[in-house]
């Protein structure tokens, strides 16, 4: 599998990633073991990339990734977002979310369901307007700091 650099001085990932979106959701109807044999075939093949988000499910897609991975986290680079809200009463209606409080919840709330103690990518879905993004980014280096 070829690799490429993330970043400029980021870390060899696989040049291609698996986005895990469509085996929790949008695309029909989906089935949780053929999902986990699809990422456990990728990672065998030398695919390390993988991409979700906290939206995808909604919050299952997360929980799924995190089965797939247990126990194969070392050899994974995994990448999830944060950043776009569901309306509990209805969940076709989106909202944006980048205030700090939400950015440190959210990604307590993704290693929760991911079951690791770590992410090695965790970036915005959607930018938040109504929050100056030196707040957001500000959240997201305290967690860096964090570890």
């Amino acid at each position: 599998m070829q690799t490429r650099t993330l970043g400029p001085q980021g870390p060899h990932v696989s040049a291609l990633g698996l986005g895990c979106m469509g085996m929790s959701e949008f695309y029909g109807a989906h089935d949780d073991s053929e999902s986990i044999g699809v990422i456990h075939h990728a990672l065998d093949a030398g695919l390390d990339f993988l991409d979700t988000a906290d939206i995808y499910g909604p919050h299952t897609n997360e929980v799924l990734v995190g089965r797939a991975i247990k126990g194969r986290r070392n050899g994974v680079f995994l990448a999830t977002k944060f950043g776009i809200v569901r309306d509990p009463s209805d969940t076709s209606k989106r909202g944006i979310n980048g205030r700090p409080e939400y950015v440190r919840g959210a990604c307590d709330a993704s290693l929760k369901r991911l079951g690791v103690d770590h992410i090695d990518l965790y970036y915005q879905h959607r930018v938040d307007r109504t929050t100056p993004i030196e707040d957001t980014m500000g959240a997201m280096a305290d967690l860096v700091r964090a570890g």
